[in-house]
């Protein structure tokens, strides 16, 4: 997934990466996804124009051979779930709960599909790894994560697993000989269980030792994988030891409980993916355990949670609407506060406003009311926010998100 900054930047990486894959003679197409229509450079773009098919057959074709890459700005961000994803190529400023909600479209266990942590990775070109860290820390609980992995480690943690003995080098060689050549696993496997039996009886191995072993195949295999994702390496033995111990890990038995549970947090999808240099692939983003206090979807405009810090009943009510909705509303959460104060003069302006809704005991009445008077507003308002029209017309969620938002807003504003 590419994430841009708006509309405009999606419809130009998508032309752009159509013209490198066709110059590379690549045999798999990229996808586009984004809401209403779009002018760029004096021609109108929209989704399934573009794409060639509907819009609600987008993440239907997402999952198809033939599709390996979906470039959006604010849609599929959140609340889209595709097992096979596994990298995102972030050129937008992410923050709050949607960068949360973002970066975990990736997080989706895929055992079927061999989808392992080590083919899991961000590369972030917009966000500083504190932008991220300050996004994440206050849903953080859980255990810390590992520290900064510089790429020279491969080199000390080959050194480590060399000397072990649990493999000899012609193993290597031999195996990946054999598999590249597409052997049938039952000349392979013979090829890993020699390995397996040093492991497991042959070097008369501590407990500790085995897991410290197992641990550093993992590391290896992770640290590689995400960078030969991204980097050309020329290091022929990595790329080797990487294929082998892949299909070795799996048989390497280890008995300490406490080495196991950071085993299975070793094969976890975390944050320590998260590149944000070219040097460092494995940058870390160590969050806070510390207890947080998170305001709910719907917070109370009229109360404080957690904090002695008065707040805007309006800011709150935003940002609750801003939290589950944002993504499909092309504009800054700075245009969106002033495009929303816009609308809900516009509402208290309307003649039927007091009479109607505000003085109305009714409740079933006054809903009515207000529902006749946001169209009436909206439809005034047509010309000037016309994506914003668009989505209230077309997107019955959305609609009723926005309507209750600025029933909200005009309550308590006036």
């Amino acid at each position: 997934m590419v994430v841009t900054q708006s509309i405009e930047s999606a419809i130009r990486y998508y032309k752009a990466l159509q013209n490198i894959l066709k110059d590379k003679g690549l045999p798999f197409k990229v996808l586009i996804a984004f809401s209403g229509s779009k002018d760029v450079d004096g021609i109108e773009y929209t989704e399934a124009e573009m794409n060639g098919f509907a819009e609600k057959d987008t993440r239907i074709k997402f999952d198809e051979d033939d599709y390996r890459i979906l470039v959006v700005a604010n849609k599929y961000l959140t609340g889209f779930d595709q097992p096979k994803l596994c990298a995102m190529y972030v050129d937008k400023k992410l923050q709050g709960v949607l960068a949360v909600q973002a970066l975990s479209r990736l997080n989706r266990a895929a055992t079927k599909l061999g989808k392992k942590t080590e083919d899991v990775f961000v590369l972030d070109f917009f966000n500083s790894s504190t932008d991220i860290k300050a996004s994440f820390d206050p849903f953080y609980t859980a255990t810390s994560l590992s520290e900064a992995t510089d790429v020279n480690v491969l080199h000390e943690l080959k050194e480590v697993l060399d000397d072990v003995g649990v493999y000899e080098w012609s193993e290597v060689e031999d195996f990946n000989s054999k598999f590249f050549n597409k052997e049938d696993a039952q000349v392979l496997s013979p090829i890993i269980e020699r390995a397996a039996e040093r492991f497991i009886n042959e070097l008369e191995l501590e407990d500790d030792d085995k897991a410290d072993f197992k641990i550093k195949a993992k590391q290896f295999v992770k640290i590689y994988g995400q960078m030969a994702s991204i980097m050309p390496f020329e290091i022929l033995d990595w790329e080797k030891l990487y294929w082998f111990l892949k299909f070795l890990i799996p048989k390497l038995p280890i008995k300490n409980p406490e080495i196991d549970a950071l085993d299975e947090l070793l094969s976890s999808v975390d944050l320590s993916t998260y590149g944000l240099e070219r040097v460092r692939l494995n940058e870390t983003i160590g969050l806070d355990d510390s207890d947080s206090i998170v305001d709910p979807q719907n917070p109370n405009p009229r109360g404080a949670h957690g904090t002695d810090e008065d707040k805007d009943p309006l800011d709150l009510i935003i940002q609750s609407f801003n939290e589950k909705w944002f993504q499909n509303w092309e504009v800054t959460p700075e245009d969106q506060r002033v495009k929303f104060i816009s609308l809900t003069k516009s509402i208290q302006a309307h003649p039927d406003f007091e009479s109607k809704y505000l003085n109305n005991s009714d409740e079933q009445n006054k809903s009515i009311a207000f529902e006749k008077i946001m169209n009436d507003v909206m439809a005034q308002q047509r010309k000037q926010e016309l994506d914003l029209y668009r989505l209230y017309a077309k997107d019955d969620a959305f609609k009723i998100a926005l309507f209750d938002t600025m029933k909200r807003m005009a309550s308590v504003s006036k």
